[in-house]
């Protein structure tokens, strides 16, 4: 660990319980916010390639019916 980091943790360490809980949970949401995007990304990837493959006939379309249902079949 870097000298500063080190530094860093002694002080959250010697913070109160409920702002311990605060940092950490501050800290967590911004992890959580870089994977959310990196999953919105490659969703919007993958409905560009869909849409794609749709527009140059290499996939036909399906009803919302027909996908819904075959979506809850697969659930369980």
């Amino acid at each position: 660990m870097s000298k500063t980091l080190n530094e860093i943790e002694c002080a959250a360490l010697s913070l109160s319980d409920k702002e311990r809980a605060l940092l950490a949970h501050r800290l967590i949401e911004t992890l959580d916010q870089s994977i959310e995007e990196d999953v919105e990304e490659a969703w919007l990837d993958e409905a560009e390639k869909r849409y794609e493959d749709y527009r140059k006939g290499r996939i036909g379309k399906v009803s919302a019916e027909v996908a819904h249902k075959a979506a809850r079949e697969s659930l369980g």
